[in-house]
């Protein structure tokens, strides 16, 4: 009997952690920003959708940084501390421009290592310089339930 993955993608007839990638759990439906994007756009996204940051792309769907909560927290700091108006700041402004990757055919448990000494929360997963997904650290325990067998409601 096969096992699929939480989006429903078959993943093997027998799951095991010797088999398992991160292109079984990573999320390709994704949220993007863009560097010309307003930061409060992007706040407003992050708290519509419940989420905590996201990667920013150009128009070849090329991985040029990330945004966070953090980053966005530093924005509405500045514009007090400055007198800027938050309106005209655009994500280039604040985007983490040196970003971790990983590759779709990375073993989960390796993601798992790299969370631990990276401390961080996602990571953009990308082939041949274009963004094609993301994982984050909530698909990794994901992906630890279904290996053990847990029926789980997202």
């Amino acid at each position: 009997m096969g096992i699929k993955n939480f989006q429903g993608k078959q993943i093997g007839v027998i799951a095991t952690s010797e088999n398992i990638t991160v292109e079984d759990f990573m999320t390709v439906n994704m949220y993007k920003f863009y560097a010309g994007q307003s930061v409060l756009e992007v706040m407003e996204t992050l708290l519509k959708y419940r989420i905590s940051g996201g990667p920013v792309v150009n128009q070849q769907n090329e991985l040029i940084g990330i945004i966070s909560e953090g980053d966005c927290i530093k924005q509405i700091s500045e514009s007090r501390y400055y007198n800027q108006p938050m309106e005209n700041m655009t994500v280039e402004n604040y985007m983490a421009k040196e970003v971790e990757t990983v590759s779709p055919d990375m073993h989960l448990f390796d993601v798992a290592n790299k969370f631990l000494s990276l401390k961080k929360r996602r990571f953009p997963v990308c082939e041949q310089g274009k963004l094609i997904g993301l994982i984050s650290q909530k698909d990794v325990l994901k992906a630890a339930l279904e290996i053990q067998g847990y029926n789980w409601k997202s």
